[in-house]
């Protein structure tokens, strides 16, 4: 069997980024978000409590299903050593993550947050004949300050993985968490992904950052956002100006919370807070 570990964390932080660098090392298996999350999250709920079926099947029936549901789907491939599954949920999960595989590792991806939404607002204007259904309803989709609104809701594709990031870093688990900061990832890969594997405890592996591809249109279109997985060739950071209201830049760009690693015993590379 593979030596599971986990990729998570904030939306547009380059968790498909790092999956496809990682995916050039031949003895890893790593990608873009699978269903595995949701298939976890699905048997969980048949399973526990106010499920009829709780009663007939105990905890150790409930961990070996789950881990096969890991073993089941990446199946197949003998050349894989090491798998890295993404899904933002993993933040969330690490009491369960940690109990299928002890030795398990969650790389989680962050960014400014006032940048993660500043991205997905320009993913929206870049689609004016669409109404992307990461966006909520058409209400949501009002204008900018009704749609960040939207994102930044519990149960919404931002707030949740923010919510499920903050509960793993300040978490009794949190020394398993290492938080990888975008910016500083896209500025000098070179240095940030040896620290990666060291926190891995895996061999360094010489990786080429001048031809990094990925793509997932198939994905992407249907939720009506072309370009949201996809990854340019060349790692480098790009300068611009925000499209966001500068109130609302304001107030996202306080909630970067892993500047501050007092209670914590996450890992983090990241920049100092300016």
């Amino acid at each position: 069997m593979p030596k599971y570990h986990f990729i998570s964390g904030l939306p547009r932080s380059g968790s498909t980024l790092l999956a496809a660098v990682l995916a050039q090392n031949p003895r890893f298996r790593a990608g873009m978000t699978s269903p595995v999350g949701s298939l976890v999250h699905t048997v969980l709920a048949q399973v526990s409590a106010g499920s009829e079926f709780a009663q007939v099947v105990g905890t150790d029936q409930r961990k070996r299903r789950l881990r096969g549901l890991f073993d089941s789907y990446y199946a197949g491939d003998d050349s894989a050593e090491v798998v890295f599954d993404t899904n933002r949920i993993w933040c969330g999960k690490l009491p369960l993550l940690l109990d299928l595989f002890p030795d398990a590792k969650i790389v989680a991806c962050v960014r400014n947050v006032a940048w993660v939404m500043d991205s997905l607002e320009v993913l929206f204007r870049a689609n004016p004949y669409e109404n992307p259904r990461i966006f909520g309803a058409n209400a949501i989709r009002t204008n900018v300050y009704t749609r960040m609104e939207g994102l930044l809701q519990h149960d919404q594709m931002v707030g949740s993985a923010w919510a499920a990031l903050r509960e793993a870093f300040f978490g009794p688990q949190a020394s398993a968490l290492l938080l990888v900061d975008y910016d500083l990832l896209v500025r000098t890969p070179g240095k940030v992904l040896p620290l990666i594997y060291d926190f891995l405890g895996e061999p360094r592996f010489a990786h080429d950052f001048d031809n990094v591809d990925y793509d997932a249109s198939e994905f992407d279109i249907p939720l009506g956002v072309p370009g949201l997985h996809k990854v340019r060739t060349k790692i480098e950071f790009r300068t611009r100006r925000t499209v966001l209201p500068p109130d609302l830049f304001e107030k996202y760009d306080k909630l970067s919370f892993w500047h501050d690693t007092n209670g914590s015993a996450a890992n983090v590379i990241a920049p100092a807070r300016r």
